[in-house]
């Protein structure tokens, strides 16, 4: 599975879609495993059992600087099912001493429902826009809450631009009126309700404008590898699985710097001098907030 992150773009290809594979992926060279207060309530959330909670609460030392440190660290608790280990791997290699103000947006798949999460707009809209209608009725229905749903996607895009008090109250309980609804069609009236538990994910945006509504971003640049695999199927050995999501990784980001990749890959050979400066700095230039 190729997995895209981030607004700058990086590639990884990793062999299964777990949630400790995305989390490995975004730990990249950190390998210290913490158990702090957010993993404890998320093993609550997975109704883990007791007896695994209470094992993992117990010491005080509760930083672990690598991986071996970490499994000898279970293993001496007792905790060797592969279950148990992977649950509890999950909630110790996660990221929120490493990035506590970071928000994963995405399509709604659970390996991705880490850190603050963000549920893409388009993606929940579609599960409408895919029901089964038969009667005139229902798709009268249908067409209404579309319609009611792209209008208020319309609004939350505009708050991005100019954010304020009294219009994330208004945009929350618009959002509270239109998931509540109540159309006389089971399969609507059931998704909506659905959508309404999820009300967090889908309005970040409101407490976090620079958060983007949706993963078109992350759609388009994730085309890039699907089109190789599907021309020249996967790579041999890990180098090329390595060279590949490098290289398209540096591709994607130049392009959203407004920077020729060729100019790029000049300069960094030293084959041509076109003083394109490195590209986290370049990165950190465009995400810094902007005086006034």
């Amino acid at each position: 599975m190729t997995t895209q992150i981030g607004d700058f773009t990086s590639f990884d290809t990793v062999a299964s879609k777990s949630r400790l594979m995305f989390l490995m992926t975004l730990r990249g060279a950190f390998q210290d495993y913490v158990i702090n207060a957010a993993a404890l309530l998320y093993l609550h959330e997975q109704d883990a059992p007791e007896a695994l909670i209470n094992r993992l609460i117990e010491p005080d030392d509760r930083v672990f600087a690598d991986e071996d440190t970490w499994t000898n660290h279970l293993i001496a608790l007792g905790i060797t099912g592969a279950k148990a280990v992977r649950l509890a791997s999950v909630v110790a290699g996660s990221l929120d001493h490493l990035l506590p103000d970071a928000v994963i947006v995405s399509d709604g798949a659970g390996q991705f429902d880490v850190l603050r999460h963000g549920l893409c707009w388009i993606h929940a809209e579609r599960l409408i826009h895919r029901l089964v209608t038969v009667t005139e009725e229902q798709r009268a229905a249908v067409a209404l809450v579309r319609h009611l749903i792209w209008w208020f996607y319309r609004d939350l895009k505009l708050y991005r631009t100019d954010p304020s008090t009294r219009t994330r109250a208004s945009l929350k309980a618009r959002f509270d009126r239109l998931f509540t609804r109540t159309t006389g069609f089971a399969e609507l009236d059931e998704l909506l309700a659905r959508l309404k538990l999820r009300k967090a994910e889908l309005l970040v945006t409101l407490e976090r404008p620079e958060v983007p509504l949706n993963t078109n971003s992350s759609e388009q640049d994730v085309r890039d590898p699907v089109t190789i695999r599907k021309i020249s199927g996967s790579t041999r050995g890990e180098d090329g699985r390595r060279c590949r999501d490098t290289f398209l990784a540096l591709k994607k980001t130049c392009q959203k710097n407004a920077i020729s990749f060729w100019a790029f890959l000049g300069d960094r050979l030293g084959i041509t001098v076109h003083g394109i400066a490195h590209l986290p700095d370049l990165i950190r230039q465009r995400a810094a907030p902007k005086p006034g």
